[in-house]
């Protein structure tokens, strides 16, 4: 039977199973091909926070989520149109999010007994007829692969770690991809061990023969590029674009760099990426704790190379003393925070934007810190050479915040010319005449860096009050005020060196959205639906938190009414109204998952409801 091919925008696929079902790289897998294709891309990987959750058991369950389409796609997708199951358990997680008449592929091999109990269903989902508003195609997956390798010599064992690649042939050719992609990573991957290559060339290939051939699966799916910028473009996360930008800045300063951390989810990826990057004199240290890890970077720091210190969630915290110490000394450092739920543990591998408070307050003394906050993945490039930028201009610590959203998702990303990256000056004490380490650059207020050693410069530093200028240690009440003083509003004057804030729509009106970080694609989707509707709504996305743009305050007050929405439960909300004393209206989510653009548009409907009435 000829299949029949139906042309779409976007679609969004989630491949889920256990955490040994390797549904993390099936789903990278598909997304780079997608990305390689020409089409946008927005990912989300979702697993648990055991390192080995027990298999089949409902927080088990890890999965990884594609939105692809021909135009931007912003978040990862508020619907399921395809929902690959792997298990009983996967399904149950993901069904609430699969749209109407979606389609679900599942494994019968994960509807056994057992599994159907872990995931706590009386009878099989795929014969009581509770999927009857779905389209299911469920097959034996694990017998198909013994059977397709039943000669390969593979034990069992590894013969079921393949049928993953089964589920992404078959993903591939319902939607139309090619295998050239995967075929070369896996390729790259088993090059060394020819029978495992074979192995999982042949099922992926099988998979895809398949559903070429299924007469139950008569459609295809079709999906063109979108129309993007010339330019060479690949898949990027939010860490690997902090890793990028990280390595990209120092470039432009002509500075050596250093990052010294301590392993912690969802931060970690950018230590690995880092270690990858020796040939460019990178150099990193994984550090015994937080501690030590934020401790050698400051030593780095005074040493003149560009130093960098990663975490998350109560890595943050432990940083907390030190931080200060970078603050006192007046060096350079940049602070890159992942957020994740807490408060303590929480949720390690869930997204929130709970450590503003602690990013804008969080240190005893008078410590102030500028914050910066990424709103994309491919953003978080951007705005870590910008950390970097203000860090070196103006001799402070400055905090970047992410979150395990930004960080582990990814899109596609437009690879810029290094060359066209402004150079970043970096204006180290030379001269030995009149030389003071707390002398400073009358526009910024930023003290002499000087390199240790250098003759004629020699000083020293450290966690006591030292004298304006000279840097010796003071106990001076006068003194102490003068510091507290001019540190504060060295921080303050940096409004004048970032751009004002631009407003998306009307520049006036009832109702303006005010956003930071990761929140910004779910609210670009649901004010393009909005205004499809005929609704005028503004948008602000803040990039800077401290200090905070110069006219953002005038801007809000050109509208009735202004509303945040956060992954919180108000921060920014808190914050807004205590520095301008308008009145804002909070949307909180807390619950270890992103906005979705519908949840926005229908708070957003529901307030200009409330004007209406």
């Amino acid at each position: 039977m000829e299949k029949q091919i139906i042309e779409l925008e976007a679609a969004t696929i989630r491949f889920a199973g256990d955490s040994g079902d390797g549904m993390q790289l099936t789903g990278t897998q598909f997304s780079d091909t997608s990305a390689g294709l020409g089409n946008e891309v927005n990912t989300f990987p979702d697993y648990p926070s055991e390192i080995r959750a027990p298999e089949g058991t409902l927080y088990g369950v890890s999965a990884y989520q594609v939105h692809f389409g021909n135009r931007k796609t912003n978040t990862p997708g508020d619907e399921i149109d395809v929902l690959v199951a792997m298990n009983a358990s996967s399904l149950k997680v993901n069904l609430k999010h699969v749209r109407k008449n979606g389609i679900i592929i599942a494994n019968k091999a994960g509807f056994k007994d057992k599994n159907l109990k872990l995931a706590k269903y009386e009878v099989s989902p795929l014969e009581d007829g509770s999927l009857q508003n779905y389209q299911v195609f469920a097959y034996d997956i694990n017998e198909m692969v013994r059977n397709i390798l039943q000669d390969s010599g593979l034990s069992t064992k590894d013969v079921d770690r393949t049928k993953n690649l089964f589920a992404l042939g078959l993903a591939y050719c319902l939607f139309d991809r090619p295998l050239a992609a995967t075929e070369k990573w896996l390729t790259k991957k088993f090059g060394k061990k020819p029978e495992i290559l074979e192995a999982n060339l042949k099922v992926l290939r099988e998979g895809f023969n398949f559903a070429s051939e299924n007469q139950d699966m008569i459609v295809r799916y079709h999906i063109k590029p979108a129309n993007l910028e010339k330019g060479t473009y690949r898949n990027i996360t939010g860490n690997e674009a902090v890793a990028l930008g990280l390595v990209t800045a120092a470039n432009r300063a002509n500075m050596p760099l250093f990052l010294g951390s301590y392993p912690i989810t969802p931060a970690t990826e950018i230590l690995h990426h880092i270690s990858g990057y020796k040939q460019y004199g990178v150099k990193h240290m994984q550090m015994e704790d937080e501690i030590g890890g934020i401790t050698s970077a400051i030593g780095a720091a005074y040493g003149g190379a560009l130093a960098v210190t990663t975490t998350s969630g109560p890595g943050l915290s432990l940083k907390v003393e030190a931080m200060g110490l970078a603050v006192i000394l007046e060096l350079p450092l940049v602070i890159v925070d992942v957020q994740r739920a807490g408060p303590s543990t929480g949720l390690p591998t869930k997204p929130e934007q709970s450590d503003l408070y602690i990013a804008m307050w969080g240190r005893h003394g008078e410590a102030p810190m500028p914050v910066l906050a990424a709103t994309s993945s491919t953003n978080c490039f951007e705005m870590t050479v910008e950390a970097v930028r203000l860090a070196l201009k103006y001799m402070t610590p400055v905090i970047l915040l992410t979150d395990g959203y930004l960080a582990q998702g990814s899109e596609a990303w437009k690879v810029p010319d290094v060359n066209t990256i402004p150079e970043i000056k970096v204006n180290f004490a030379t001269n030995p005449e009149g030389f003071a380490p707390y002398n400073r650059d009358p526009e910024t207020q930023a003290r002499m860096w000087a390199i240790p050693g250098t003759p004629g410069l020699e000083h020293r530093i450290g966690g006591l009050e030292k004298e304006n200028g000279s840097g010796l240690v003071s106990h001076d009440p006068m003194n102490h005020q003068r510091m507290c003083e001019i540190r504060e509003a060295k921080v303050a004057n940096i409004a004048n060196d970032i751009p004002p804030v631009t407003v998306d729509g009307p520049e006036s009106g009832d109702l303006l959205v005010v956003s930071w970080g990761s929140t910004h694609g779910a609210i670009k989707n649901a004010l393009y639906s909005l205004r499809q509707k005929g609704h005028e709504v503004s948008h602000v996305s803040l990039n800077y938190i401290n200090p905070l743009p110069r006219n953002l305050e005038e801007v809000m007050r050109r509208f009735k009414r202004i509303l945040v929405p956060e992954m919180n439960l108000g921060q920014l909300k808190t914050l807004l109204q205590a520095k301008y004393l308008i009145p804002i209206i909070g949307y909180h989510k807390i619950q270890g998952n992103t906005f979705t653009s519908k949840e926005i548009e229908y708070k957003i409907e529901q307030l200009l409801s409330e004007k209406e009435n």
